[in-house]
C-alpha cells in the first residue's frame, strides 16, 4: 500500500513523502526463547519493507541488478521501542528520507496498531558489480524526485 505523508510546519507544508507499508504476522519462528520478536528478525522485516517499496515504484531489484546496479546496505540504525510478540500482525512503514546521487536514505517504522515497536533508518548504496560506488539509474532518481521525496 501507498501512502502520502505530508509534514507540516506552520503553515507551509515542508516535506512529502511517498510511504509505503506491508503487514507481516509474527509466527512461532520469528519469536526468541523469551516469545517475542528476535531483534535480528527487524533486518529482515525491514528489507521485504525496502524491496516493495522498490516494486511500489515499479523497479524489480533483481532486473536492476542484471543490468549491473546493486543496492547494498552501508548504515543501519535501529532503536527497538517494545517488544513485538508470537500472533502480532505488524505493520512496517517505509519512506525515502534522502535521495543523493548513490545512496538513498530510507525511514522505517514496525508498528503494532498505533503501538511503535521498532524504528530505524537504513543507507541503501547503488553500486556497480565491482561493488564500487556508481550513480543509480536515472530513471530511479526521477522517480522519486518526481513522487516528491528527492
Amino acid at each position: 500500500m501507498i501512502l502520502l505523508l505530508i509534514f507540516s510546519s506552520g503553515f507551509r507544508h515542508d516535506i512529502i513523502h511517498i510511504m509505503h507499508t506491508i503487514t507481516k504476522k509474527i509466527y512461532y519462528y520469528d519469536t526468541d526463547s523469551g516469545g517475542v520478536v528476535y531483534y535480528a528478525n527487524y533486518l529482515k522485516y525491514f528489507e521485504e519493507a525496502r524491496t516493495e517499496f522498490f516494486v511500489s515504484l515499479g523497479f524489480d531489484i533483481k532486473a536492476l541488478s542484471r543490468q549491473g546496479f546493486l543496492f547494498v546496505v552501508k548504515s543501519v540504525n535501529i532503536e527497538y521501542l517494545k517488544p513485538g510478540k508470537y500472533g502480532d500482525k505488524l505493520l512496517i512503514e517505509s519512506w525515502a528520507l534522502k535521495v543523493r546521487n548513490v545512496s538513498i536514505d530510507f525511514e522505517q517504522v514496525v508498528k503494532r496498531g498505533d503501538e511503535h515497536l521498532a524504528k530505524a533508518v537504513t543507507r541503501l548504496v547503488c553500486v556497480g558489480s565491482d561493488f564500487r560506488p556508481r550513480a543509480m539509474p536515472q530513471e530511479l532518481s526521477c522517480r522519486l524526485e518526481n513522487s516528491g521525496i528527492a
